[in-house]
């Protein structure tokens, strides 16, 4: 069954997309933000002063925790519903934040990281299946560029706002912030997010998916009868011979992309600051690599919609890989920052639109299982980037070897995005999208 309706809700789109980038601008606040009390913590100004091994555990508990919530959320997500999980998360994470800032202890305060971990893992591929399913057919890959660039401001936010907050308010201040904002945002969307239309077609509630549907201009897609089975049902679909090779593969393109995006934004600074910046620049270099995701990624994400996400992020892999191996090289200031931003925009980018193809090579009644499991397993390449780039920057194989060791990360990512096969008649590989191929048969 295939419905389609004319698009009257343009505005409409942009709400749902809006209060999904809203909800990644908040992950990216929530991940980034224990990087900027870490100096407060380790320096003894704090009431606790931690250990770098102590450090580095609390950091990976929310990665941790993440891993968890993309596979576990990810999957009920497809069962019960992307409203209520996306609400559930926002407030699960506000709350972690929350007895983060009022933690009386660093067990209590580890705990509560992996705790938020859990639902900003689970905000992921729920707002993504979201923005996919809303967007206009023929943007999708460009739309969830630009939402999901809201990571990369969260993280800016975070940034900025330590520079000011934590001297005059300290540290916990930080995490208090967060929590507000979740607590805001929370009920503008229980008044404004939208079901998806797709997943009240599955539960057979047609009059209000055909309603929804027609007020957003989105297109119902069918819904075949294994679809309405359980979460082993839906987590088994992933291996059926039609999307094995794809599953894998985005598994391991997942996984490269978060490598370099955790590696790189744990240890460019430092790697720069070993090269011999002052410590200002060498903290630039951080800056414009996240610059060079915000503005290059949207784009990108307008080359996949015209021309496909396969040679897109295959190409993207490879530009990071040349880049990052350039920096190796003794070149000016200005040319190394504009290679920085090129690498921002091919690492942090290449792994958005990887998920925007992965949301595309599946059905929308496994999208967001498909999407959960790609983001849990690659989750264990963010947890290997800092683990990874800390062992070559410790090897004391010279500086260069440290861009050489984050270049090859990124040829296999290219090797894995050219590798994918192409899917045809349920969604598309080039990243218009189902609905699209159905309105051109139709015409």
């Amino acid at each position: 069954m295939s419905t389609n309706a004319a698009p009257p809700g343009s505005r409409s789109r942009l709400v749902v997309v809006a209060l999904c980038s809203a909800a990644i601008i908040i992950d990216g606040y929530d991940l980034i933000v224990y990087g900027t009390v870490v100096p407060t913590l380790a320096d003894g100004s704090a009431e606790w002063t931690l250990g770098a091994a102590e450090i580095g555990r609390i950091g990976s508990y929310a990665l941790i925790g993440m891993l968890i919530g993309a596979m576990l959320i990810g999957t009920i997500t497809d069962l019960v519903g992307r409203r209520r999980v996306m609400l559930g998360c926002i407030a699960w994470f506000s709350i972690a934040m929350a007895l983060a800032a009022a933690a009386p202890t660093v067990e209590l305060f580890g705990f509560a990281r992996f705790v938020a971990g859990i639902g900003l893992g689970g905000v992921v591929p729920t707002a993504i299946a979201l923005t996919m399913e809303y967007a206009h057919p023929r943007h999708r890959s460009t739309t969830n560029a630009f939402m999901f660039s809201g990571y990369s401001i969260g993280g800016i936010v975070a940034s900025l706002t330590a520079i000011g907050v934590i001297p005059a308010l300290g540290w916990r201040a930080m995490f208090w912030i967060g929590a507000v904002l979740g607590g805001l945002l929370l009920p503008v969307a229980w008044r404004m997010l939208p079901e998806s239309a797709n997943y009240l077609l599955l539960r057979g509630r047609d009059a209000e998916a055909a309603e929804l549907a027609a007020r957003y201009g989105v297109t119902l897609e069918e819904t075949p009868a294994r679809a309405k089975q359980g979460p082993a049902a839906a987590i088994k679909s992933l291996f059926e011979r039609r999307f094995l090779a794809g599953t894998l593969l985005f598994w391991l393109g997942t996984g490269v992309g978060l490598l370099l995006v955790y590696g790189l934004n744990t240890w460019l600074a430092q790697i720069m600051r070993q090269a011999g910046y002052p410590l200002g620049s060498a903290l630039a270099f951080l800056l414009v690599l996240n610059l060079g995701a915000i503005v290059g990624t949207p784009l990108l994400g307008m080359a996949a919609d015209r021309i496909g996400s396969k040679p897109v992020t295959a190409g993207m892999f490879v530009v990071a890989a040349l880049s990052i191996f350039l920096l190796s090289m003794r070149l000016p200031s200005v040319l190394l920052f504009a290679l920085v931003a090129i690498a921002g925009a091919c690492t942090i980018g290449t792994t958005i639109l990887v998920n925007a193809y992965t949301a595309n090579f599946y059905p929308a009644h496994m999208r967001a299982t498909g999407l959960g499991w790609a983001l849990g397993v690659g989750r264990l390449g963010a947890i290997c980037g800092p683990i990874y780039g800390g062992a070559i920057l410790a090897s004391g194989w010279g500086i260069e070897a440290n861009f050489y060791a984050f270049a090859i990360p990124a040829v296999v990512g290219a090797l894995a995005m050219f590798l994918i096969p192409a899917r045809r008649g349920v969604t598309s590989e080039d990243g218009i999208g189902a609905a699209a191929q159905e309105v051109d048969q139709v015409r």
